[in-house]
């Protein structure tokens, strides 16, 4: 894939642990988050959006640009949410050889690693669709195809807000905001401890909504799958595309 040949030459430049969050400072991770080849791409994108929307004459309509920014954002959890307990870790994308690998790359080798920047980063070619596909529609019933590049420019920022805050979440680094250092200790808990539970990244709004939330070790029973999604010796072995790419599965040490 070529966007994983530009992270390889990019991973080179930036040294020996440009790849391992836990390994990097803050401020390591800040220089690699800007600079990485995708997020440049989401600004280049952004940029564009609102130039289109300008174009458009969007922003004539101050009140209404507003509203779809605030309608794009107020839907930005549930999308977020139902992408990662619905798609991300759904078990069904394995079982077919065409999707096994998609599955592989945007989920199961970063359950295997979480600490793997070049895994952790959503190929753009994984991102930009489920981007554009979710958020053109709200612009469209707001307004037109202004608004709908304005909800598109709305969620190239979300998104990458989106990868900085799941980087925060897997550095070996205490944030100093009290909302920072909740959502990284939920989202451990989802790597760690239990993957049934704590679907959301930027918040945990919706798995509140959706009885999905836990706060404490005590409120979940330990998961022996948080390393391998339910993708085990068995399932590898009627199911073989993603073993191929990967390895053997890898189940939580010490898991029964």
């Amino acid at each position: 894939m070529a966007s994983g040949r530009l992270f390889s030459l990019f991973l080179r430049r930036s040294g020996p642990r440009a790849n391992d969050l836990g390994k990097m400072t803050l401020p390591e991770l800040i220089v690699a988050y800007a600079t990485y080849p995708t997020i440049l791409l989401y600004a280049v994108l952004f940029a564009a959006s609102v130039a289109g929307a300008a174009w458009l004459g969007a922003f004539a309509q101050p009140w209404r640009a507003l509203l779809t920014v605030a309608v794009t954002i107020a839907l930005f959890p549930f999308a977020e949410y139902v992408l990662h307990r619905y798609v991300l870790h759904a078990r069904w994308l394995y079982k077919s050889p065409l999707t096994a690998d998609l599955w592989r790359r945007i989920h199961y080798d970063h359950h295997q690693d979480p600490n793997r920047l070049d895994v952790l980063f959503g190929s753009p070619s994984n991102t930009l669709p489920a981007i554009v596909l979710l958020s053109l529609p709200i612009g469209l019933l707001l307004g037109g195809w202004g608004m709908a590049l304005v909800s598109t420019a709305t969620a190239f920022v979300l998104f990458a807000v989106y990868e900085f805050c799941h980087c925060v979440q897997h550095l070996t680094y205490t944030p100093k905001s009290r909302w920072l250092r909740a959502i990284k200790k939920n989202h451990m808990a989802h790597h760690f401890h239990n993957e049934t539970g704590n679907f959301g990244i930027t918040t945990n709004i919706v798995d509140h909504l959706a009885g999905s939330f836990y706060s404490s070790a005590e409120q979940r029973p330990r998961s022996p799958t948080t390393y391998n999604l339910g993708y085990d010796e068995a399932e590898a072995a009627r199911y073989p595309w993603v073993a191929q790419r990967s390895g053997p599965a890898r189940a939580r040490p010490g898991a029964r």
